[in-house]
């Protein structure tokens, strides 16, 4: 099996395990902090998708090599392919929020849930919430860009 094919079943695993875990588990359990492993998926899935087209295309000689960080696959995704595949921009700023949304996580300093959702602050107290409802949308958002870059892998496959 082929990376892009690996990260392309990848993509839709994490995908299943943070609708399951928003639709199933957090109604369940109740707790908040379960938001930010549902977060935390759909960024696995979003990157793993992205990586899925990036791979493809580097099979095929049409974009030079990179490195596997985030960084540098959203940045040659962003440069090379977004234009090439007409790529909706909304979803490369969704991609890029749900990145910051992690980073917030990462460097928050106060974290706490409060009323079903799971509040981070920054240094200077800037809230970021993370509410089922908002991860509900997101969850459709990643789904709609998982089927994006299968269908432009799938509309290559079938060239070759």
């Amino acid at each position: 099996m082929e990376k892009y094919q690996e990260l392309r079943d990848k993509a839709l695993k994490n995908l299943k395990i943070a609708d399951h875990m928003l639709t199933q588990t957090y109604p369940l359990v109740n707790d908040p902090k379960l938001l930010l492993t549902v977060l935390e998926n759909l960024f696995l899935a979003l990157t793993n998708s992205m990586g899925s087209l990036l791979h493809y295309e580097r099979l095929n000689k049409r974009i030079p090599p990179f490195q596997d960080s985030f960084e540098s696959k959203f940045n040659m995704f962003k440069m090379k392919l977004v234009e090439k595949h007409n790529i909706d921009k909304e979803m490369v700023y969704f991609v890029g929020d749900v990145k910051n949304m992690i980073v917030s996580h990462k460097k928050s300093p106060v974290e706490f849930s409060r009323k079903g959702v799971f509040v981070m602050c920054s240094e200077d107290y800037k809230m970021k919430v993370l509410a089922p409802e908002d991860l509900k949308k997101n969850i459709a958002k990643t789904r709609q860009f998982l089927d994006s870059m299968n269908s432009i892998i799938s509309k290559s496959e079938v060239k070759i």
